[in-house]
This record gives C-alpha cells, structure tokens and sequence, in this order.
C-alpha cells in the first residue's frame, strides 16, 4: 500500500513539474523573450546570452545549471537535486522545443507584461507547489547561503535577480527593458505567492505520531527545522501522548509532511496558517 502511494506521489508531481514546465516555457518564448524582457535568475542570464549569440536559451540555462547541480547534490541533498534536475530538464527542452514550433505575441508591451507575469507565475507556482524548483537564483542563493547562514535566502535571490537585471539593461541598452523586467518579476512573484502560499509568511505544523522521536529527528536532521515536543493526553483514550510542533516557511510543508508520511502513514497533522513567525531560521525578532 505504502509503496502505491510513492508511485502516486511521484505521478502527480511530475503531472505537476510538467504542466509548471509548459506554462513557463510559454511565457519566455511568446511573451519574454521576444521583447527582450529579462525575468531574472539563470533564463534572464541566458535570454541575454542567446542575444548576442547563436546559442538557443534551452541549452544555455541546462549548461549554466549542470555545474550548480553538482554542488547541490553535494551541499543541499539528493531528493532536492533530483527534483529540481527534472523541472529544468523538462522546461529547458521545452523553451527550445516551442520557439520552433509557437510563434511569438508582438501586441501591446504592457499586455506582453501581464501575460507573460501570469504565464511565469502559474508555472513556477505548480512547479513549487510539489517541491521542485526551476534551479537557476534560487539555487544560487542556497548554495550561497550554505556559507552565509545570517542572511535571509530571500535577500540573496532578490540580489541575484537585481544583478541580472541590471545587466540586461547593458546589454538591450535599454533602460525600459529592466523596468519591464521588474514589474514581470513583481506580477510572477504575487502570483506564484498567491498560488501557493496565500498571504501567509508562515506555516505551524501539529503532528500526533506513534513515532515522534524518529519523525523528529528526521527533521531536525534532513529540514534543519526545529521542533518541540508537548505533552499530551488522548481525551477519549486517556492515554498519554507526544504532540510535536513545528514551523516552516509555506513551501516546505508538502516535504515535512511527506516526511512524516513516510514514517507514520496513521499520523496526524494539522496545518496551521501564521501570519508572521519571529525568531531563528525566519524573520528575526525586532525586524
């Protein structure tokens, strides 16, 4: 049974990874690319390679991402490296695939903004909704912040992407394209957000399992999220029981209850929404 339900899990996210794959695709060959829009991150680096060379921005952003995934595979995990080693595989190939075959938009610079915005969001959105990630500044941004653990992940990808739009701006020489780069990125970024997590800055977890200690650990240990354990009393059993709390950011629930899952197929969980969660590893107290 257990097993049915990892083929399952692992269906549906590639449903999801691929589906996340094509709108994004979409959005860089109808509406980014051609009105030389960089949306940041490794695409936006290799819109502007493909700009002033022959090389198609699929291969750029695979070629410019194999070296990162080896230091993933080596600093953040396995699990990570392969998730994100598929969405960019999927959307690179895609990219290059549908600039043969889908002609681009050439009406009104604001709705190629919109569109393109909606289009990057959506994508990106399912994509992280089942854990995967398009790799490109955010795994640049985690494997930096494996060495500057004091700073937020969130602040090293917006200066990742503040960079390649500021280049962009150099190399279109056009101002106006890094000012559309910014309002694509600010309508992806709200739509993806709103997708996934809503509002919320935080997520707060309740977990009842017969193997507490064990999903703890795994935790503390694959997550490097904390965790507090409370005592307990079943009100219909009398029985103690161990309930272990636990907070993560919105895009980390599917992998700690996938975690927990794996362990504990009974267990119980309730997901909670928070609207601000202060201290270690989150938004720091008096900021």
């Amino acid at each position: 049974m257990r097993d049915n339900s990892k083929v399952l899990r692992a269906l549906t996210d590639g449903l999801f990874y691929f589906v996340g794959s094509a709108f994004y695709a979409l959005a860089v060959v109808i509406f980014i690319s051609p009105k030389n829009i960089s949306p940041g991150g490794l695409t936006g680096v290799a819109m502007q390679i493909n700009y002033l060379t022959p090389i198609p921005i699929g291969i750029a952003i695979l070629a410019m991402n194999i070296p990162l995934m080896l230091a993933a595979w080596r600093r953040i995990g396995f699990d990570f490296t392969v998730r994100t080693s598929v969405c960019i595989l999927i959307s690179s190939l895609m990219i290059d695939l549908f600039e043969i075959y889908i002609p681009p938009f050439h009406g009104d610079i604001i709705l190629t903004v919109i569109f393109g915005g909606v289009f990057s969001g959506v994508g990106l959105g399912l994509i992280y909704m089942r854990g995967g990630t398009t790799g490109g500044s955010e795994l640049i941004a985690r494997l930096i912040g494996q060495k500057l653990q004091h700073v937020p992940v969130g602040r090293l990808l917006l200066l990742v992407d503040a960079v390649v739009v500021a280049s962009a701006a150099v190399v279109y020489r056009n101002i106006e394209s890094a000012l559309y780069a910014i309002i694509l990125i600010f309508i992806t970024t709200v739509l993806m957000d709103a997708l996934i997590y809503g509002k919320n800055k935080g997520k707060m977890l309740l977990i009842v399992t017969k193997y507490e200690y064990q999903s703890a650990t795994e935790i503390m240990q694959k997550m490097r999220r904390g965790v507090t354990i409370l005592k307990g009393v079943g009100a219909y059993s009398g029985k103690d029981t161990q309930v272990l709390l636990c907070a993560v950011r919105p895009s980390e629930v599917y992998t700690l209850r996938t975690l927990v899952y794996d362990i504990d197929p009974s267990a119980f969980i309730v997901v909670l929404s928070t609207d601000e969660v202060l201290g270690e590893g989150f938004l720091p107290l008096g900021k």
